[in-house]
């Protein structure tokens, strides 16, 4: 993945900001709280993305734990016998 256009897109924006900032002019932005609820939704997306693409890791967190009777350590149950 190249991240020209998104270091081009930053300095745009942050040009035009400086622009809009020294001819006082109110930016058509919308406000910092839904830019951050677009943040929000960005990054559910690629939690999502991730998640799909690591199924192996996703089922290992969610059954690390084993009720097998077969894994059981036979000589631990041996010593505790003695």
């Amino acid at each position: 993945m190249t991240w020209q256009p998104y270091v081009l897109s930053l300095a745009a924006g942050v040009g035009i900001g400086v622009i809009y900032g020294l001819i006082a002019v109110r930016s058509p932005a919308p406000p910092i709280i839904a830019l951050l609820g677009l943040l929000g939704m960005l990054a559910g997306e690629a939690a999502v993305q991730w998640i799909r693409g690591h199924n192996d890791v996703l089922s290992k967190c969610l059954h690390t734990k084993s009720f097998s009777v077969a894994d059981r350590d036979v000589s631990s149950d041996d010593k505790r016998q003695s």
